[in-house]
C-alpha cells in the first residue's frame, strides 16, 4: 500500500466522527446555521430588503422571503457584476458558477469564500466515508480520473467564472493533484469528442484506479477505448475499483457500463449542483445520500404536488417525512435565499437524513391530468429491462403526443438502444405496465379509454449523442432531460429515428 492509502484510514475516521456529530440532530443544526446566515447577512442588500435584523423564528424567515428561482434574484446578481458589493452575501464572490437555464439562458451562481468548502469537502468525504466503511483504500494509489468541464475561466465584471467542474478542479487537494487525469491542458479542451480522444491517449496506458463522471458521458469514453483496443475495461485497467457519479440515475446505464467494464464495479452516487454539493452516498450497501446538514445550507422542502400552487407549504429537515416527492429550496453561504434548485427527493431515511433524488420540478408529462414524473419512468424503464436480460438502452426520453395521425392520443418513449429486445412489441407492453403499476392517473387514463397504449420509437445509433452536439450540450455535465410536458425534445429527435421500424421487431 501506498502512503495515500496508508494514511487516508485515519483521516476518514476522523471525518466519520467529526460527521456523528451532527448527522443524528439535523433539526437543531440546520435551525442553529439559519441564524448564522441570517446573522452574516443582515446587512447586505438582500438582507435589507427582506428585514433580516427582526427575524426570530424560522416562520418569520418563511414570511419575509419568498421562494425564487434564477429569475427571481437575477437583478442582485446583475448588481454583483455591476460592482456593487454586500449584494447577497458580505463582499463579493470569488467566483460565478455558469450554468445553462431553459428559460434565464446562462445563469451565474455565486461561490463565495465561505461556501467554497462545501464543493470541495463534499466530494472528499463521499471518498472517505467509502474508505470508512469498506475498507478498501488501495484505489488512492492509482491514476484518478474526473470527467469534468474546462477549468479556464472568464470574467463577469470582476468575478471569475467558469463551470463547477472546472472551478472544483482548481480546488483538488495537494496529495491527489499528481495522480489526477486528465492533464490541465487536456481538460481544457473544449470540443467533447476531441477531449474524449486526447483523455483516451493520455490514460491508455496508465494505472486507472478510480474514474468519475456522469454515466453517458463515462459511457462514452469506455465506447472509444473498447473501439481502440477491442478490450473491456478491466482488461485495460485491470486495477479500476470505483466509480463515482452524480447528476443522474445510475440505474439506466448501470448494465450498459458494467458490460463495458467486464463486470459490476463498487460505485458511490454523489449529489453535487452549481449551487451546492447536497448529499453523498454514506453507506456503501444503502443507496440512500447523506444530507449535509451543517455545510452552509439551510434546507426547505415542498411537497412535489403543491409546488405550483399560491402559496406552497414550506418545510425545514425536522418536519419531513419518508415517501413523500419534495422540491428542495437553499439557503446559504453562497448568497442564495429561498432559492429553488428545481430538484426533487424523497427521504429514505429520517435519522440520519438520506434521499434519493426523483427528478426535476418541471420535468414531468400531465398532458391528461396524469403527472408522471422522471422517478416513474426511471423505475418502469428498470423493472421492464429486468425481464428482457437481453436488451439494454444507452438513453431515453419521454413526450406526450396529444395529437397523433391516428387513434388516442399516448406517451412517446424515444429510446436508443445499445442491444435491442427480442420482442419490441412486447418490451412495448411491459414497459407500459409497469407504468400504469406506478402512477394510478395514467393507469386511470388507461383503462378507461382516454389513452392507448405507449409507442416506443427507437433512435438510431448514437443518437442521443448527436442530438446533445446540436444542442451545444455534449459532455461536461449536460444531461438528457427524461421527460417533458411539450414535444420541443421529441421534434428535435424524430430526424434520428429507425427508418426500418414498423410495430414488432428490430
Amino acid at each position: 500500500m501506498g502512503i495515500r492509502s496508508i494514511l487516508s484510514k485515519p483521516f476518514a475516521s476522523w471525518v466519520v466522527s467529526q460527521q456523528k456529530r451532527w448527522m443524528n440532530q439535523g433539526g437543531a443544526v440546520q435551525i442553529k446555521l439559519l441564524e448564522s446566515l441570517l446573522s452574516e447577512a443582515q446587512h447586505t442588500t438582500f438582507g435589507q430588503d427582506h428585514d433580516f435584523q427582526s427575524l426570530k423564528t424560522y416562520r418569520d424567515f418563511v414570511s419575509a422571503v419568498p421562494i425564487a428561482d434564477y429569475e427571481g434574484i437575477k437583478h442582485y446578481i446583475e448588481e454583483i457584476i455591476e460592482g456593487k458589493k454586500s449584494v447577497l452575501w458580505p463582499g463579493e464572490p470569488i467566483y460565478f458558477s455558469k450554468t445553462s437555464g431553459t428559460t434565464s439562458g446562462t445563469k451565474f451562481i455565486p461561490i463565495t469564500k465561505e461556501s467554497i468548502p462545501n464543493h470541495i469537502n463534499g466530494a472528499r468525504d463521499a471518498l472517505l466515508n467509502y474508505i470508512y466503511h469498506s475498507g478498501e483504500s488501495r484505489f488512492l494509489d492509482g491514476k484518478l480520473i474526473f470527467l469534468s468541464g474546462s477549468p479556464e475561466l472568464d470574467h463577469q465584471g470582476n468575478i471569475p467564472v467558469g463551470r463547477l467542474s472546472g472551478i472544483v478542479n482548481h480546488h483538488v487537494p495537494g496529495y491527489l493533484r499528481t495522480n489526477q487525469l486528465p492533464s490541465y491542458r487536456t481538460n481544457c479542451i473544449e470540443d467533447w469528442e476531441e477531449k474524449v480522444d486526447t483523455i483516451i491517449e493520455e490514460t491508455l496506458t496508465r494505472d486507472m484506479t478510480l474514474i468519475s463522471g456522469i454515466p453517458p458521458w463515462v459511457q462514452m469514453y469506455f465506447d472509444r477505448i473498447q473501439q481502440k483496443t477491442g478490450k473491456s475495461i478491466i482488461e485495460v485497467f485491470p486495477n479500476f475499483s470505483l466509480f463515482v457519479y452524480g447528476g443522474v440515475n445510475f440505474e439506466p446505464y448501470r448494465k450498459k457500463l458494467h458490460e463495458s467494464i467486464g463486470r459490476a464495479i463498487p460505485s458511490i452516487e454523489t449529489y453535487p449542483a452549481s449551487e451546492g454539493f447536497i448529499a453523498f452516498q454514506d453507506q456503501p450497501d444503502d443507496p440512500g445520500l447523506l444530507l449535509l446538514l451543517n455545510s452552509g445550507i439551510f434546507y426547505e422542502f415542498i411537497p412535489a404536488d403543491s409546488y405550483f400552487s399560491e402559496n406552497p407549504p414550506r418545510f425545514a429537515i425536522d418536519q419531513v417525512d419518508t415517501g413523500i416527492n419534495y422540491a428542495v429550496i437553499i439557503n446559504s453561504n453562497a448568497g442564495l435565499w429561498g432559492y429553488s434548485l428545481g430538484d426533487t427527493v424523497k427521504f429514505t431515511s429520517l435519522n440520519p437524513y438520506r434521499l434519493l433524488v426523483t427528478g426535476r420540478i418541471k420535468h414531468f408529462i400531465s398532458a391528461f391530468g396524469e403527472h408522471v414524473i422522471g422517478e416513474e419512468v426511471e423505475q418502469a424503464m428498470n423493472r421492464t429491462l429486468a425481464k428482457f436480460p437481453e436488451a439494454s438502452i444507452v438513453e431515453f426520453t419521454v413526450a406526450p403526443q396529444v395529437s397523433p395521425e391516428s387513434g388516442l392520443p399516448l406517451h412517446q418513449w424515444f429510446i436508443e438502444f445499445s442491444r435491442p429486445p427480442q420482442s419490441l412489441s412486447d418490451f412495448e407492453k411491459e414497459l407500459n405496465l409497469q407504468l400504469q403499476k406506478l402512477n394510478s392517473y395514467y393507469d386511470d387514463l388507461i383503462s378507461g379509454g382516454v389513452l392507448r397504449v405507449l409507442e416506443i420509437i427507437p433512435l438510431r445509433t448514437d443518437s442521443f449523442r448527436s442530438f446533445m452536439k446540436s444542442q451545444g450540450k455534449l459532455g461536461g455535465q449536460n444531461k438528457v432531460p427524461r421527460l417533458s410536458n411539450d414535444r420541443k425534445i421529441a421534434e428535435l429527435l424524430m430526424p434520428f429515428t429507425m427508418t426500418n421500424y414498423n410495430s414488432g421487431r428490430l
